[in-house]
């Protein structure tokens, strides 16, 4: 039986429900650069020098500059098959909420609405004194962006060496030991988002890996579905409908 056919019938018979945890894949098939990839941004950009906390002391302007580039090319995307099928799983109830490790927010575009950002979200700005909160429609036009407060503002993003919010991470890990976790296009190296569905795995959850490559989690999958998540998505959802559950 192809894969797609058994997560297909898994998903429409799963007592527990499952949620999606998605990682830069699923949004480079919308056009949002990667950071691991072969055309991946750190092949053009150290980490360092953009974003950690470090960075932006040191050059905020810089690495504000990077950060609307980005944010330009994130407003511009839209939202693909995976992304759409997601969404209407999850209006269905068989997908309970989405995680993601992506800063975009093409899953809440698509309609998705359960959505946890384990790594913030790079529409939002931040301030760095009061901790004010302010969602972004476009680039700022002064960089850095000042709050009301006088403060300079940051990408509200988790930069390397800083914690997630314990909080998301809390909530993440009960989604992941209640229900069965489909794992999608994420490279299943960076922790502690990576630790997720081996919380499910040890509740005796089934877990399903969509990626076109081998990752450090394909040993523990269930199934796996080597190719690209709109691709499978698609799949996924034309079985669901000729078996009548979408």
């Amino acid at each position: 039986m192809e894969p797609e056919r058994k997560v297909a019938e898994l998903i429409a018979k799963s007592e527990n429900g499952f949620v999606a945890l998605t990682g830069a894949g699923i949004s480079a098939e919308s056009g949002i650069p990667t950071f691991r990839g072969e055309n991946g941004l750190w092949k053009k950009y150290k980490p360092e020098e953009l974003a950690t906390f470090q960075a932006f002391v040191s050059n905020p302007r810089l690495v504000w500059e990077w950060y609307s580039w980005r944010l330009e090319r994130v407003l511009k995307a839209t939202p693909n098959k995976a992304h759409k099928v997601i969404a209407e799983l999850e209006r269905r109830g068989y997908v309970k909420a989405v995680i993601t490790q992506n800063v975009d927010d093409l899953h809440e575009r698509a309609g998705s609405r359960n959505v946890v950002h384990l790594h913030g979200r790079i529409d939002e700005a931040r301030c760095l004194g009061c901790g004010k909160i302010e969602r972004l429609s476009e680039p700022p036009s002064n960089l850095p962006p000042k709050c009301g407060c006088g403060e300079i503002m940051r990408p509200n993003v988790v930069w390397f060496g800083e914690p997630l919010r314990q909080e998301d991470m809390d909530y993440a890990v009960r989604l992941c030991m209640r229900h069965d976790v489909l794992v999608i296009g994420t490279s299943s190296v960076v922790y502690p988002a990576a630790s997720l569905p081996y919380y499910s795995k040890e509740m005796g959850k089934i877990v399903v890996e969509i990626n076109p490559e081998s990752t450090p989690l394909s040993p523990i999958a269930d199934i796996t579905i080597r190719k690209k998540a709109g691709l499978a998505f698609e799949r996924i959802a034309t079985i669901l409908k000729e078996e009548g559950f979408l």
